[in-house]
């Protein structure tokens, strides 16, 4: 099955050429390069091709997607009017959790973290709509982000 193309950062060189998601099978690798790859290069940074611009030429949307492959979990962040993270179990920590895009932090609440599984759905359904938020997760709306 073909998506839409979705242009991924999560590496130093992608500043210059970003890695292009386009499939299932995309996605799939995606994940699996996050989970298994550098500790430092666990958070993607997503924008569709589906979605207009703002008149600056930025993209109007963020979808951020990181993955513990030791642990199987990851978080998950869109942005565009308003900002949202994933929400977990109840039996999630309350400590914040830190993933990184090319060696730069990103903070989330504990309560973030999902399965791997379900960042992977997500990322499959982000593609699919068009860069729409992905609707099989819950959603929270951080206190401070």
């Amino acid at each position: 099955m073909t998506f839409s193309s979705v242009q991924a950062f999560y590496r130093d060189e992608h500043s210059d050429e970003p890695s292009v998601v386009r499939t299932s099978e995309d996605v799939d690798s995606l994940i699996d390069d996050l989970a298994t790859g550098p500790e430092f290069e666990n958070l993607a940074v997503l924008h569709s091709s589906e979605r207009d611009p703002l008149p600056s030429g930025f993209p109007d949307h963020e979808f951020m997607v990181g993955a513990d492959g030791d642990r199987q979990l990851g978080v998950l962040s869109f942005m565009d009017a308003r900002n949202f993270v994933s929400l977990g179990s109840s039996e999630s920590s309350g400590r914040a959790v830190t993933y990184f895009v090319a060696a730069n932090p990103t903070e989330f609440p504990g309560a973030a973290e999902i399965p791997l599984a379900l960042v992977r759905q997500a990322v499959k359904e982000f593609l699919s709509s068009g860069g729409q938020r992905p609707t099989c997760v819950q959603w929270q709306e951080p206190e401070i982000w």
